[in-house]
């Protein structure tokens, strides 16, 4: 099993793997050094220091001036983790709990945060032991960032909160006995970093960019076979008409198109139709689109993976702790947003191309099935699409626009980011099924073109799908037919 080691720059490729539980993470050493040399300056800097730095041996948020005495620090920190954990509302699925244990672990490795290195040695442990916190989805405004699930991702250093092993969610305490592992005592300003941050808005992100790349190639694979079923022109795919507009995700995704499409007989086929719908005319121009937004997206998301985003920030070369605001989320949130109407547009076209492989045109029976009427077909998956894009344009509207005050008015601007990246897990979730569902339609069209050959990219694709799904001759139970499309895209590099 592949080693990642924290501390050094973390690519997207190595987030694959380690919210798949496909490597195991380590620190590197230098990362081992910094931790250990901020905390051994922080605590000489609390020695005959009466200065008060916030959350070290203040109050936090609006308490910020209340002092707190050298004897209560370590309470202090262990009962801001204790208060903070209020989070809400269905489980953070286990693939992004990885992330974030890993982000948490790579933010502090950077030595701008004074931990024990004890305590991210635990962290460490619950990756490499597949032992993951229980988190919560809701709770995080984004901002003092993303305190309430950080707050469950951390409980459980202490011995508090639940943990999941294999499945089954049991007290923290009894996987720690079961474990060996002592509960960890916290030190002075620990709870705070390891609850400011926002690896709950990153991790999201970072799962949300691999899912859409990978569901982007998806939907132009499905998109070109949609383009044959329909008797589609090839011209609008020719690279001449997109070096005259030459958006990089446009020409990428027109490229794609016609390479999917190489050797097809169809690309001859003499076509009656002068021109095709836009759902299909335009899509290197819509999905490329979205390609633009996602690569735009993952810089973001690389430049946060790899930063400090807790508060303060200690500097022992310079002698300084810095009390600032990395732990806003709003480069995530507007980031997170942009994303989510980009994934959402996807859906929108797939739809749209659904509904004309049904409309009873070029030659295609209505509703795809024979003996329409007696058999309503395809009918109604075209109607489950249509709801599920109509909730991704719901969901699709901006989060990064509210903004409500907490803290007794100190946290007075938050970013949201939290509220758009739960929302746009939805969505991307909800895009596989709107794309199961055009599948499910194209195959069926293609096939109903009796002897008509196509390339050998998608006859291959094809003929795995129908190990899957059979062709409808008939009406039958639907339901199935979808959910074990979904979880053929899911299946499929």
């Amino acid at each position: 099993m592949k080693t990642i080691t924290l501390g050094l720059p973390l690519s997207h490729e190595s987030i694959d793997l380690i919210r798949r539980a496909e490597c195991k993470l380590e620190l590197a050493p230098e990362a081992c050094k910094r931790i250990e040399k901020c905390k051994a300056y922080l605590d000489s800097k609390l020695v005959n220091n009466d200065r008060l730095f916030y959350g070290i041996n203040t109050g936090f948020g609006s308490l910020c001036d209340i002092a707190i005495s050298k004897e209560d620090l370590s309470t202090l920190q262990r009962n801001l983790v204790m208060s903070h954990a209020c989070g809400v509302g269905e489980q953070v699925p286990d693939e992004v709990v990885r992330i974030m244990l890993a982000l948490k672990i790579q933010s502090l490795a950077y030595g701008h945060s004074a931990v024990q290195l004890a305590t991210v040695n635990r962290l460490l442990d619950f990756y490499n032991h597949d032992i993951l916190p229980v988190v919560y989805q809701l709770g995080s405004l984004g901002a003092s960032g993303d305190l309430a699930p950080l707050a469950h991702l951390s409980l459980p250093i202490l011995g508090l909160g639940e943990l999941k092993v294999n499945g089954k969610i049991t007290h923290s305490a009894a996987v720690l006995e079961t474990m060996g592992w002592e509960p960890i005592r916290l030190e002075a300003k620990e709870g705070l970093a390891l609850l400011n941050g926002t690896q709950f808005m990153s991790a999201y992100g970072c799962y949300a960019v691999l899912e859409f790349r990978h569901l982007l190639r998806q939907a132009n694979l499905i998109a070109a076979l949609s383009l044959e079923a329909y008797d589609c022109k090839i011209e609008p795919f020719h690279q001449a008409i997109h070096a005259v507009r030459p958006h990089l995700g446009q020409q990428a995704v027109a490229a794609e198109i016609r390479a999917i499409l190489a050797g097809s007989p169809g690309l001859s086929r003499e076509k009656k139709a002068v021109q095709d719908p836009y759902s299909f005319r335009c899509i290197p121009q819509v999905h490329g689109a979205s390609l633009d937004a996602l690569n735009y997206v993952e810089g973001v998301f690389l430049t946060e993976i790899n930063a400090v985003s807790d508060n303060p920030n200690v500097f022992p070369d310079e002698d300084l702790i810095l009390s600032g605001g990395n732990f806003h989320g709003q480069p995530l949130a507007l980031a997170l947003d942009f994303l989510g109407l980009a994934v959402a547009e996807i859906g929108s076209i797939s739809e749209r191309r659904t509904f004309q492989l049904i409309s009873g045109n070029r030659g295609l029976p209505s509703f795809l099935v024979a003996h329409s009427g007696l058999n309503s077909g395809m009918m109604i998956p075209q109607y489950t699409a249509a709801s599920i894009v109509s909730q991704n344009k719901q969901l699709a509207n901006p989060a990064s626009t509210d903004s409500i005050v907490s803290s007794n008015g100190q946290e007075d601007h938050v970013s949201m980011g939290a509220n758009a990246a739960t929302k746009l897990y939805r969505i991307i979730e909800n895009l596989r099924s709107i794309l199961a569902i055009e599948l499910m339609n194209a195959s069926q069209a293609f096939e109903l073109r009796q002897n008509w050959e196509t390339s050998d990219t998608l006859a291959e694709f094809v003929k795995n799908y129908r190990k899957i799904v059979p062709f409808l001759d008939e009406d039958r139970y639907l339901h199935q037919d979808i959910a074990a499309t979904i979880a053929f895209l899911k299946q499929t590099a």
